[in-house]
């Protein structure tokens, strides 16, 4: 998964410049710009804490895109040896989202997390999608029969909702800071004020090939219809990029009915 990428979109979302969000984190804007252009490795977990703090995004989102292990809990592994093989044993078992989600309650019962000391719920985004704004097997000649298709069915989801906006909202964009995350996924955005968030969800029937950050052709394209950039927004294309982390490209492209796409999602983020 590219990391790079997600960075990226997620500092031109929140108004930041390269150099302001380096200066932020202390670092160079050389080195950020060769993280977000995948020459340089992810960053520590402690400097992609630091970007998350100054984008304002859950830590644990650009932990799980950078693959990175969080410093609490290294931390916590180090002063209970015993957590190391519970992890082991939970691993083994190859317990699904939904199970783990069912683990996670037992714990939220016997053992709530103090006040304070758990990163903020990230709202899922099945309850943005709905049947009718899923579209499966799309035969298309690019981007631009994507973007109509997916700016279409947000539109018709909103009364008042204009298709030539959102059209026009989605390219601008895509030409703004490329829309792709990795992993076959690209998650092209509208801007329009009052707007409710609204999700519209495209596979395609054969994959795009063009300039992906990890190089793998687009495979499903994540539309989203949002009232501003920043905020919530961030939160949710952050979300959007761990989701393409997870394989979300993956359980999707082979499926061939919209509940089927709800059900897989929801249990991708049983555990968000």
């Amino acid at each position: 998964m590219h990391l790079g990428a997600t960075l990226r979109l997620l500092r031109t979302d929140a108004g930041l410049s390269l150099r302001d969000l380096a200066r932020r984190i202390g670092v160079s804007s050389a080195y950020l710009s060769r993280v977000e252009n995948g020459v340089d490795a992810p960053p520590t977990p402690e400097r992609l804490s630091a970007i998350a703090r100054e984008l304002r995004v859950p830590s644990s989102l650009l932990m799980d895109v950078a693959n990175r292990m969080s410093p609490s809990v290294a931390a916590y592994l180090e002063e209970v040896p015993g957590a190391g093989a519970l992890f082991l044993d939970i691993a083994q078992r190859r317990l699904s989202g939904l199970q783990l989600a069912r683990v996670r309650d037992f714990l939220d019962a016997e053992f709530p997390v103090p006040q304070g000391r758990r990163d903020a719920a990230v709202p899922p985004l099945a309850p943005l999608l709905a049947p009718e704004r899923v579209v499966l097997q799309l035969s298309c000649a690019g981007w631009d029969d994507v973007l109509d298709v997916a700016a279409e069915r947000l539109a018709s989801s909103r009364p008042g909702a204009e298709v030539a906006r959102v059209v026009d909202g989605l390219r601008r964009h895509r030409e703004e800071s490329s829309c792709a995350v990795g992993g076959g996924v690209a998650v092209p955005h509208a801007f329009l004020p009052g707007a409710v968030p609204t999700v519209a969800l495209v596979t395609l029937a054969t994959p795009l090939a063009g300039d992906t950050p990890d190089g793998k052709p687009l495979r499903v394209v994540v539309a989203v219809l949002d009232a501003e950039r920043g905020g919530p927004q961030l939160v949710r294309l952050a979300h959007l990029a761990r989701l393409a982390a997870h394989g979300l490209a993956d359980r999707l492209v082979g499926l061939s009915q919209p509940a089927q796409v709800l059900s897989s999602l929801a249990e991708l983020e049983a555990l968000r």
